[in-house]
């Protein structure tokens, strides 16, 4: 059986996600990103799922800097879950929203009920976490007017009350996973898949007019659909970009070979970062 990790604690979005996704027991929390990836990559466990991109607020960046940077993993899969936040309190707790002087969450937790906690709780001060989770631990040993923003698992797991359910600013909030693992075998995702998606890693030539156009237009003229398309900095200076594009379709010996043949004329370099089945999942 394979070993799963996740960015933890018990309550977080990503296990949940990997709850969904897997079968079996053997999975394993881990307090960061980086701590998770570097797992897979030695050996320590064969899996690892990680939070790539949220529907409201973007790019988990963490993520893709240290897969480029730092570890470079294949993406195995994508499973896309939807995100419910609830405001969590300790069980008795009475008291009215205002009455809250403390909220605890994960920064993107946070932002994604920024219109709530701006409306119903102005005054509350907000306590960034590492995770969810984490935030749903502390607040269950804490005082008992504290509150946290998190799942339905999250109070489960630490024995909190949903005091008001579904305080996320918009209603199709969603995150994207990675599933990331040497070998391809062992990723058995209980689903079926949705759709096959490739990324790739290009980054430009320096001092090249038109170069980001051309290498679009290198898809647009073979009719390849790209889903996203992200600049992040290369960390060798200001002005230096990699660009992160995504492509809705499998790797083929046809079309792709094509694309990084051209591209690479131009200058550019090309890395095929992956090619895995989506898994769109309803909780």
């Amino acid at each position: 059986m394979a070993k799963i990790g996740y960015l933890g604690p018990r309550g977080t979005f990503t296990k949940l996600a990997v709850d969904t996704a897997f079968n079996g027991e053997n999975k394993h929390s881990f307090t960061t990103i980086p701590e998770c990836i570097d797992a897979v990559n030695d050996g320590e466990i064969d899996v690892g799922v990680v939070p790539l991109e949220n529907a409201i607020e973007g790019t988990v960046q963490i993520t893709v800097d240290y897969l480029v940077h730092q570890v470079r993993l294949p993406v195995m899969a994508e499973i896309v879950v939807p995100i419910q936040q609830h405001l969590l309190v300790k069980p008795g707790f009475a008291g009215e929203l205002s009455e809250v002087p403390e909220v605890y969450s994960h920064s993107h937790a946070i932002a994604q009920c920024h219109q709530f906690l701006h409306m119903h709780m102005p005054d509350a001060k907000m306590n960034f976490t590492s995770s969810t989770g984490k935030a749903a631990e502390l607040v269950s040993s804490g005082e008992n007017n504290m509150a946290a923003i998190g799942n339905r698992l999250a109070a489960n797991e630490y024995g909190l009350d949903i005091f008001q359910e579904n305080i996320h600013d918009y209603p199709n909030n969603h995150t994207r996973f990675v599933v990331l693992a040497k070998n391809k075998e062992i990723v058995n995702v209980k689903h079926e898949a949705e759709a096959e998606k490739t990324s790739l890693l290009i980054t430009l030539p320096s001092d090249y007019a038109g170069a980001l156009y051309q290498v679009l237009a290198a898809f647009a003229w073979r009719r390849m659909n790209l889903s996203k398309i992200e600049s992040r900095p290369m960390k060798t200076g200001l002005g230096n970009y990699f660009f992160i594009i995504d492509v809705n379709q499998p790797y083929d010996e046809v079309l792709f070979p094509g694309v990084k043949a051209e591209l690479e004329a131009l200058g550019c370099n090309v890395t095929i970062l992956g090619t895995f089945p989506v898994y769109q999942i309803d909780l």
